[in-house]
C-alpha cells in the first residue's frame, strides 16, 4: 500500500519530501502503475519511463503559474498521480473516469487534451509568447516531447521559429530510443550519436577548455588556428543542430536520477532564450519485462498480479480482429503483385504489420510519426508506377489532409488508404476515435470511399482497391471481426448489396455494424415488421440506382454508420436524394452526433448512440409507429 502518494493533494506537497522520500515516491508510482495494468489495458512502458522526470519537474516548477505540455499525452499517468488524482486513479480509462491522456476538465495542470504527437513545441511557444505579451514574462513554458515524436514536421517548423521568441521556453527531449516501436530515420540516428558520444564525459569539457585558450590574432596562421578552433568545437558540440537554430542545448543527462534532474532543471530555469534539455530515459524502467520488451508492454493485455510481481499472460489466440484481416489481405496482394508496397507511420505494432516488415523488407516502409511525408511519399511511388498502400489509423491520417488533397486526389493517383481504428476506439477517447474519415475523404474528386460489412469483405475490398486506377479509402474499426453468412455478391465499384427485401421500412448500413443491423432486422421480423437490409459498401460513389428506389418505396429508412453524422454516409445519401429530387424526410441517420465522444467501453458507447442491434431496432420501431399513426389519420 503506498505511503506517500495518498498524502499528495497537489505538487506543492512534494516540497516537503527529502531526496529519499522522492525516490520512495517513484517506487510507489511504479507500484500503482503495475496495479492498474493488472485490472485493465493501459499505457504502461512509456509511463514507467518518465516517473523521475515527472517528479523532478513538479518539484522544480510551479505549474499553477508555469506551463507544462506532455507530448504525447499517453505518458501522463505519473503526472496525474502527483497532481492530486491518486484517489481517482483506479477509474483510469473507464467510462466517466480519468482519461488516459491530459484532460483540462480534470485538472488545471492539464492545459491541452494531447493525444497526437508533435504539437507541443508550437503550443508552448504560443503559451510563452502569450504570457510575455500579457505582462507575465517570468512564467516558464515546458514541453516534454519524446524522441519518437520529435521528427514530426511540425516540431521543426516550431524550432525554426524559436529563436525569435520572447518568453521562457524549455523543451525537454525525453530520449528513450523508442516511439511505440523502435523509432526510425536520420533524427533517431542523430540522437543515438549524441547519447553515445564519448565527449560527453569530462574529456569533452577538458578539450573545449583547452580550445578556449587558443588565442585569436591577425596573421594567416593565427586565423587558421581560430577556424580550426571553431571547427573542432562544432565537432565536439553534440547539440550543434539546435545551437545553430538559436536554441541552447544541454545534455544528455540521466533521466532516472531525480537529484540530477532537479539540478539541471534549476539551472535551465535561469537560462535566457529557448533551451533544449536532452534527458535519456528507459522505456519500461523499473519493471524488467517492460524494459526488455517495451513494444509489447506499451499497452499490454491485462497483467497477472501476484504478491511481488506482475506477469504478462500467455497469448490465448483470441478472436481475429479486423486489423489482422487487413494485414493478411495486404500481405496476399503483395505476394501476388511485386509493384504493391505498404507503409505505416510508426504504427507497425498497432497495425500488426511486423510480419510484413519481415517478409517484404524492401517494400515495407515505417516512416515514423510523419503522416504528411508518408502520404506524399506514397504519391511519389504511385507516380513512379507502384501501388502503395498507406496503412494508418483514421485519426492520424487527418494529419496528412493536404497531401491527400494535393499529392494524391488532385493527381488522381492509385494510392490505397487502409484506415484502421475507424469508429469508436473505446478507452483511448476523443483524441483517437476515428470519426471523420468518411467526410474528409469523400469530399475529394477522384477518391473512392468504401467500408466492408464484415471481415471477408474487408479482404475482398483490399484485393479490389489495388486494381483501381484512382485513390481509394477503406475504413474498419478496432474490434474483433465478424462474418455474416450469405451468398456474397462480389465487390463492384459503387454497388451496394441488398441482403433482405421488405416493405415495412429499410435499414442501410455502411460498415461493420452490419452484423448488428442484421440482428435488429431479425428482431423486427419477430415483431411482424418486414424490413429491408442493405450493405451500402460505398459512400462514394454511392449506389443511387439501388438505394434511391428503396427511399421511394419504404415508409421509413434508417442509416447506420460508426462515424460522424456530419459529412458521413447518411449525409451522402441525403445529398444523392436531394440531387435526384427524392423525398428523404422519412430518413433517420444513426451515427456520431456533433460532439466529441468520451472514452469508455466500446459496447457501452455504441449502445448509447443506438448503434447496436437493440438501439437500431428501437429506432425502427419508433419510426414504424410514427408512420402508422400518420397513416391512420389519413
Amino acid at each position: 500500500m503506498p505511503e506517500l502518494l495518498p498524502t499528495i493533494k497537489s505538487p506543492e506537497d512534494l516540497k516537503g519530501f527529502n531526496a529519499a522520500q522522492l525516490d520512495q515516491l517513484a517506487a510507489e508510482i511504479r507500484e500503482v502503475l503495475c496495479n492498474l495494468v493488472a485490472t485493465r489495458t493501459a499505457h504502461f512502458a512509456s509511463n514507467l519511463g518518465v516517473v523521475e522526470l515527472c517528479i523532478a519537474l513538479h518539484r522544480t516548477f510551479d505549474f499553477t503559474q508555469d506551463r507544462l505540455i506532455w507530448d504525447t499525452g499517453h505518458q501522463v499517468y505519473p503526472h496525474k498521480l502527483v497532481t492530486g488524482r491518486y484517489d481517482q486513479f483506479n477509474t483510469m480509462r473507464t467510462k466517466g473516469g480519468l482519461m488516459g491522456y491530459p484532460n483540462p476538465h480534470e485538472s488545471e495542470y492539464d492545459l491541452f487534451m494531447t493525444g497526437h504527437a508533435g504539437a507541443s513545441v508550437s503550443t508552448v511557444m504560443g503559451l510563452a509568447s502569450g504570457d510575455f505579451l500579457n505582462g507575465n514574462p517570468d512564467r516558464h513554458s515546458v514541453a516534454v516531447i519524446g524522441d519518437g515524436a520529435f521528427p514530426s514536421g511540425m516540431v521543426f517548423e516550431a524550432l525554426n521559429n524559436a529563436k525569435a521568441l520572447n518568453g521562457n521556453l524549455l523543451i525537454i527531449l525525453n530520449d528513450n530510443k523508442m516511439s511505440i516501436c523502435p523509432r526510425v530515420g536520420g533524427v533517431a540516428d542523430y540522437f543515438d550519436r549524441l547519447r553515445m558520444n564519448p565527449f560527453y564525459t569530462g574529456f569533452k569539457n577538458e578539450v573545449v577548455k583547452a580550445l578556449n585558450m587558443v588565442p585569436v590574432f591577425g596573421d594567416p596562421t593565427e586565423r587558421f588556428l581560430a577556424q580550426l578552433k571553431e571547427g573542432v568545437k562544432a565537432g565536439l558540440h553534440g547539440g550543434m543542430l539546435f545551437e545553430e537554430l538559436g536554441i541552447n542545448y544541454i545534455g544528455p543527462i540521466d533521466g532516472h536520477n531525480i537529484q540530477l534532474l532537479r539540478k539541471y532543471l534549476e539551472m535551465v530555469k535561469t537560462q535566457k532564450g529557448p533551451t533544449l534539455l536532452h534527458v535519456v530515459t528507459e522505456k519500461g524502467h523499473g519493471y524488467d519485462p517492460a524494459a526488455e520488451d517495451p513494444v509489447y508492454y506499451h499497452t499490454p493485455p491485462i497483467l497477472k498480479k501476484s504478491d511481488d510481481s506482475c506477469e504478462a499472460p500467455k497469448s490465448s489466440g483470441g478472436s481475429k480482429a479486423y486489423t489482422n484481416y487487413a494485414r493478411d489481405a495486404i500481405a496476399e496482394v503483395m505476394r501476388k503483385n511485386e509493384s504493391v508496397t505498404v507503409m505505416t507511420a510508426a504504427m507497425c505494432q498497432g497495425t500488426k504489420m511486423e510480419p510484413l516488415r519481415d517478409e517484404f523488407g524492401d517494400r515495407f516502409f515505417d516512416t515514423g510519426i510523419c503522416e504528411s511525408h508518408t502520404v506524399a511519399f506514397a504519391a511519389g511511388q504511385a507516380k513512379a508506377g507502384l501501388r502503395p498502400i498507406v496503412n494508418i489509423y483514421s485519426t492520424f491520417l487527418q494529419r496528412s489532409f493536404d497531401q491527400v488533397f494535393q499529392e494524391v486526389a488532385l493527381q488522381d493517383l492509385p494510392v490505397v488508404f487502409t484506415m484502421d481504428r475507424a469508429g469508436i476506439t473505446a478507452a483511448d477517447g476523443p483524441t483517437h476515435h476515428g470519426m471523420y474519415d468518411i467526410g474528409y475523404m469523400r469530399l475529394f474528386p477522384n477518391m473512392i470511399v468504401m467500408a466492408p460489412g464484415d471481415a471477408d469483405e474487408l479482404t475482398e475490398m483490399v484485393n479490389f482497391a489495388v486494381t483501381v486506377d484512382h485513390p481509394t479509402a477503406i475504413r474498419y474499426p478496432k474490434t474483433n471481426a465478424e462474418n455474416i453468412g450469405r451468398d456474397r455478391q462480389p465487390i463492384e465499384l459503387g454497388k451496394a448489396e441488398v441482403l433482405k427485401q421488405g416493405s415495412d421500412g429499410a435499414v442501410i448500413c455502411y460498415g461493420t455494424q452490419l452484423a448488428e443491423a442484421k440482428k435488429a432486422v431479425e428482431m423486427l421480423a419477430k415483431d411482424g415488421l418486414n424490413v429491408t437490409l442493405v450493405n451500402a459498401r460505398f459512400a462514394k460513389p454511392i449506389d443511387s440506382e439501388t438505394i434511391l428506389p428503396i427511399l421511394k418505396e419504404s415508409p421509413f429508412v434508417v442509416t447506420v454508420e460508426e462515424a460522424a453524422l456530419m459529412t458521413g454516409f447518411g449525409s451522402a445519401l441525403l445529398e444523392a436524394a436531394n440531387e435526384a429530387g427524392v423525398d428523404a424526410s422519412h430518413v433517420k441517420r444513426l451515427g456520431i452526433p456533433d460532439l466529441f465522444v468520451q472514452h469508455g467501453d466500446r459496447a457501452e458507447i455504441l449502445a448509447e448512440l443506438n448503434l447496436d442491434s437493440l438501439g437500431i431496432a428501437k429506432v425502427c420501431r419508433e419510426l414504424a409507429a410514427a408512420h402508422d399513426q400518420i397513416s391512420s389519420k389519413h
